[in-house]
């Protein structure tokens, strides 16, 4: 069993910077894929950003690319996403997810259905 705890939403004004933590635990915390997910009021859960276990690429949403960055510490079992010139329709909760019984490695961020492990979320508000 895997299990996913996020951190660090918050109200921030925009043009303002958050940085999300999703802690990843369990007797064998590994994954295939790992990714953050959002969920604005009256709206579907959009992916926002992904990458794989075992290298570097990364893959954006339109909405986020060149603001949003995805990294982890493997030595800390964690996965960020550091979101620079936040913008009000940012505001979400924010969700951290992973492929861990399905063998699926993501290519870009709308296969949501692929994740099967899901964190609680955490709010983030972009606001004046």
């Amino acid at each position: 069993q895997l299990q996913l705890v996020e951190s660090g939403g918050g109200l921030v004004r925009p043009g303002g910077s958050l940085r999300l933590s999703c802690v990843v635990s369990g007797f064998r915390p590994a994954y295939h894929a790992i990714g953050w997910f959002r969920q604005a009021p009256g709206k579907v859960r959009e992916g926002v950003s992904c990458m794989n276990s075992g290298d570097e690429h990364t893959y954006y949403a339109d909405s986020v690319k060149g603001r949003f960055t995805i990294s982890r510490d493997a030595a800390k079992n964690t996965v960020f996403l550091q979101m620079n010139g936040l913008k009000p329709e940012d505001t979400a909760v924010y969700y951290c997810a992973a492929a861990y019984l399905a063998r699926y490695f993501c290519s870009g961020v709308t296969e949501i259905n692929q994740y099967d492990t899901w964190g609680q979320g955490t709010q983030v508000t972009v606001s004046s």
